[in-house]
């Protein structure tokens, strides 16, 4: 069964539109999930609006949405008044600027949702926007009304079809300064950033999503399993816990020695004699 289209318009480029549709890039149907239960009768409970002056639960239809003012009454607005109001970008995405993908900082990324042309009437102009971007290798900035929000997005090619990445705005996004603001400026020592390089060399490796494992997700359905065959919970393993203070140094030397070294990454390191001095002083150099 295809999957539901989250938004359904129009993409536009200058005079060229074609009719799209938005899929979910992320499902969670294959995921562990509860239902909440009354413990005593095993049931399954819902949830109900309840007057919070009166305490006592709203009748089907009488909840309406309320804007709160700055003197705590409310501005009472109707489910069809919010759907009536439309802007442009509730039914087209305008292509009106491109930049190159990789210079949008991460944190800026947001939510991503396969485009798609919605007919087969849409297709051919669907086909050149699509292939104009990838030929110039950019990806294309635009607006859409989604979920009652407007947001700012980037759209890029992707296969037969195009990916769209919802954008934060930025007076939402925490600038890295205000977190990493505090971090003092350490000179490190050069042997033991060649070591963690040869250490990075060493774990190597190629994208792979399909090799990523829900371990957590694995653990709960042990539980469930044990639960449904009357066991007990499996007893939890505990994880060793690192060391609070190590020295650098030799942890870096340990790291690189289990597994053996990378090929060819020998060469880089520095002679031992230069090692056993940096040794010598290692202990100074600790991290919790």
């Amino acid at each position: 069964m295809a999957p539901r289209p989250a938004w359904k318009g129009y993409l536009k480029l200058s005079l060229v539109t074609c009719a799209v549709e938005l899929t979910n890039v992320v499902t969670h149907t294959e995921k562990v999930s509860f239902r909440v239960l009354n413990r005593k009768t095993g049931n399954t409970v819902k949830r109900i609006y309840v007057d919070a002056e009166t305490g006592k639960p709203l009748e089907e239809g009488n909840e309406i949405k309320g804007y709160e003012l700055d003197d705590g009454d409310f501005v009472h607005i109707e489910e069809d008044e919010i759907a009536a109001v439309q802007i442009e970008s509730s039914h087209t995405m305008a292509l009106d600027g491109f930049v190159d993908k990789a210079s949008i900082q991460q944190i800026y990324l947001d939510t991503p949702y396969y485009v798609a042309p919605a007919d087969k009437v849409s297709e051919e102009a669907f086909a050149v926007i699509r292939d104009a971007m990838a030929g110039k290798k950019m990806a294309g900035l635009a607006r859409i009304v989604l979920y009652q929000r407007e947001r700012p997005v980037v759209i890029e090619p992707l296969g037969k079809g195009m990916v769209l990445t919802t954008l934060r705005y930025d007076n939402t996004v925490r600038q890295p300064d205000s977190v990493f603001g505090d971090i003092e400026a350490v000179k490190t020592d050069q042997e033991m950033t060649d070591l963690a390089e040869l250490i990075i060399d060493k774990k190597k490796a190629k994208f792979d999503p399909s090799k990523f494992e829900d371990k957590y997700e694995d653990a709960l359905l042990e539980l469930i399993r044990a639960k449904k065959a009357g066991k007990k919970a499996p007893k939890p393993q505990a994880a060793p816990k690192p060391s609070n203070v190590v020295n650098l140094f030799d942890a870096l030397k340990k790291s690189l020695s289990d597994g053996g070294a990378a090929k060819g990454s020998a060469k880089k390191a520095r002679p031992a004699a230069k090692s056993g001095k940096a040794k010598a002083s290692a202990p100074k150099r600790k991290s919790a």
